[in-house]
């Protein structure tokens, strides 16, 4: 491993006594449903296990915690934290997600033009196995046409038309950044002119390479580095429409989704760990190495536009991953769903301190003195 972990104790966490986490007890019950009714998660290479996290779950199953100060009493009683000290000396980094409301219509019409899809029949999984020579090894998807596995059209090629009239669109938004910006996501809340609401939440991509927008418009000298955020990236698609396409072209991944309930509007989507994202309480992180269901302490002090003014310090819950989450103290913070939840995600890039709260009975396994 290229990270040690150091064991630290409750004291030495900053700003811990400060903290709230009682919205994890929620979200721990919600782990140990999935687990035992479903499938254990994945264990990532740190080793920390589904079985290792049980006693927790059981504990936030059957006890009635309904203050900050008994819930920080929960978790120093389930777990030790350790602080993840990568060994190239550099800080742990932060970025935020949310999940967008975009108004759309069930068909299209003269302003609302814009769909977003449902995964194609010819898109299949492609990996080790039925990988054709002369795929890029990335793709872990490809087009299936005459039984020959090749790589699907990209994204100006479906907005150019390609899907058209195979019945794979699931509403339509007014604005193809709005989509854009749901790709990026990974997920959306659709809400329609009658007032009812459906999520949309990833169900495929055509393989291709991730390329961000904001990195390309930098590079091309139209925002300034030192202010991008997702804000900025919009306002400037916004200034210049004709522009729009070539720019949005240039990130030729493309999304595809799956319809889902709102079943609880205070929840965000179920995401990878599958289970409902906790507002301002989930993490992304790199499930190679971590396993979801497992506690995170963040500390970031130049991460201030979040909390008010004041240093980020917060207990949040890997529930989620994605493809730029790399790393052992790499995480992605899920800051809920709408437009404030997207003005607090807009503008997130910070160094931040990992402790990761291993749970009590596995804490010796990591405990090197």
């Amino acid at each position: 491993m290229d990270f040690d972990l150091q064991r630290v104790d409750f004291s030495g966490l900053p700003g811990w006594q400060d903290d709230n986490p009682l919205p994890l007890l929620a979200a721990l019950k919600r782990c140990r449903n999935h687990v035992t009714t479903v499938k254990p998660h994945r264990t990532g290479s740190l080793g920390v296990s589904s079985a290792d996290l049980m006693p927790a779950y059981e504990a936030a199953a059957t006890v009635d915690i309904r203050t900050e100060d008994a819930a920080r009493a929960f978790f120093e009683e389930h777990f030790a934290p350790f602080k993840i000290v990568r060994r190239d000396g550099k800080p742990g980094f932060v970025t935020a997600f949310y999940e967008p409301e975009v108004l759309v219509s069930a068909t299209p019409d003269e302003t609302f033009r814009f769909p977003f899809y449902r995964r194609p029949d010819d898109l299949i999984d492609v990996d080790d196995t039925n990988r054709p020579d002369g795929l890029d090894p990335y793709f872990a998807f490809g087009r299936l046409k005459d039984g020959v596995i090749g790589e699907y059209p990209d994204r100006k090629a479906i907005e150019q038309g390609f899907l058209a009239g195979r019945g794979l669109e699931i509403a339509y938004a007014k604005s193809k950044v709005d989509v854009f910006f749901a790709h990026v996501q990974g997920a959306a809340r659709l809400v329609f002119p009658d007032g009812s609401m459906k999520r949309i939440t990833y169900a495929a991509k055509t393989g291709h390479y991730f390329s961000a927008t904001g990195k390309l418009l930098i590079e091309r000298g139209k925002i300034d580095a030192a202010s991008v955020s997702m804000q900025s990236i919009r306002q400037w698609l916004d200034d210049h429409p004709n522009e729009t396409d070539e720019v949005l072209w240039h990130n030729r991944s493309f999304i595809f989704f799956r319809e889902a309930e709102v079943d609880d509007t205070g929840l965000g989507p179920v995401a990878a760990a599958k289970v409902a994202l906790e507002p301002g309480r989930s993490l992304a992180v790199d499930r190679l190495i971590h396993t979801f269901g497992v506690p995170f302490f963040i500390s970031s002090d130049s991460l201030t536009s979040i909390d008010s003014g004041r240093p980020f310090r917060r207990l949040m819950l890997a529930l989620d991953t994605g493809s730029a989450i790399v790393g052992p103290a790499r995480g992605d913070l899920f800051t809920g769903s709408g437009d404030e939840a997207g003005r607090l995600a807009g503008g997130v890039r910070n160094d931040a301190d990992f402790f990761i709260f291993v749970p009590k009975a596995a804490a010796a396994r990591y405990d090197h003195g």
